[in-house]
């Protein structure tokens, strides 16, 4: 049986990997920017929650941007 990613899981590693090319900081804040802009409060209080519960498949960046986010 194959798990199934979370939609905000999956998304926020498609924006990181789309920015990887960035020095890591500027990614992080250009991904933190992209969730603050475009994501409903629903969808960044479950990003939340996933990086609280150990981050666990969540790309660093991702982890990076959730701190400059709170």
């Amino acid at each position: 049986m194959t798990a199934t990613v979370p939609s905000e899981q999956r998304m926020a590693n498609d924006i990181a990997r789309n920015l990887r090319h960035l020095p890591e900081e500027r990614a992080a804040a250009e991904i933190a920017g992209h969730i603050g802009r475009f994501w409903d409060p629903r969808m960044r209080a479950r990003l939340y929650e996933y990086a609280d519960a150990g981050a666990d498949g969540l790309d660093p960046l991702v982890v990076a941007a959730v701190e400059l986010l709170r």
